[in-house]
């Protein structure tokens, strides 16, 4: 029997959808990181946290936007402190996600420490690139030999959808262009919509249903797994001028290059 056109267009969006929903259950398993391996809770914490020196010191610079207050603070001999396997610097989006937002950032500082654990509403990862990381190289050029390893290991995740993603990319490509390496390897929670970042380099397309223990699995994802390079871009938005635009959060000005006499393009990193 053939279907009219609109009973058969119909049968294919429901195809469509039923496609799309085993799609987001693969990827939901996909970004679990399961394949029959239980991480435990102590180790992993063993494997990331930085010593308390460390990470409370760098708080406080992140927090007064000054990396001086954070030496300052940084009043222990770390003679006896060895930095761990894989320092790790989480930046959470805790408005993406719906409801998991608020509740991964509290599942994420049980998991590490509150210090490691950056929220967006509240600070910029820019910010963290100039004060926090800033703080690490001061204190390693006084010769604290634990935070020039951790500041050598640190990796970096983010929770929250593509555009988050590359709001913390675009900062942390500032240390390339300042001479400040290494970058740190930077892993995803997929928290967004479409995650397709999350996707390409196998960090799930969607947040996991068993999200608890899939934390866990990505955590230590990002300790074990191997670096894949990614390209960045300089985009150049030509406006008549006189004229401003509000760029996203994903870019921001960097600074302004004349064209002709009624041009003006602003470079911004995306």
């Amino acid at each position: 029997m053939e279907l009219e056109p609109a009973a058969a267009a119909a049968q294919a969006a429901a195809g469509g959808k039923v496609a799309a929903a085993r799609s987001s259950i693969l990827d939901s398993i996909k970004g679990c990181g399961l394949a029959g391996m239980r991480v435990d809770k102590e180790e992993l914490r063993r494997m990331i946290l930085m010593p308390k020196y460390l990470r409370v010191a760098m708080a406080v610079a992140v927090r007064t936007k000054d990396w001086n207050a954070g030496v300052t603070s940084a009043n222990q001999n770390s003679d006896d402190q060895a930095a761990p396997e894989a320092p790790m610097v989480v930046f959470v989006n805790s408005r993406s996600g719906g409801r998991h937002g608020p509740a991964l950032k509290i599942r994420l500082q049980e998991l590490i420490a509150e210090e490691q654990v950056f929220d967006l509403s509240a600070v910029k990862p820019s910010d963290f690139v100039q004060y926090g990381l800033t703080y690490l190289e001061k204190l390693a050029d006084l010769g604290d030999n634990c935070a020039k390893a951790t500041r050598a290991k640190l990796r970096v995740i983010v929770a929250g959808g593509d555009g988050t993603v590359g709001w913390v990319l675009g900062a942390l490509a500032e240390l390339f262009v300042d001479k400040r390496e290494p970058i740190p390897p930077t892993g995803i929670i997929p928290l967004g919509t479409g995650n397709d970042l999350s996707r390409s380099f196998d960090w799930g397309g969607s947040f996991p249903f068993v999200w608890r223990s899939a934390v866990k699995n990505t955590l230590y994802k990002a300790v074990t797994g191997p670096v894949c390079r990614l390209d960045s871009w300089h985009v150049v938005v030509v406006t008549p001028d006189g004229e401003s635009i509000e760029l996203p959060h994903s870019l921001r000005r960097m600074e302004k290059f004349t064209f002709g006499q009624d041009q003006v393009g602003i470079a911004a990193i995306i």
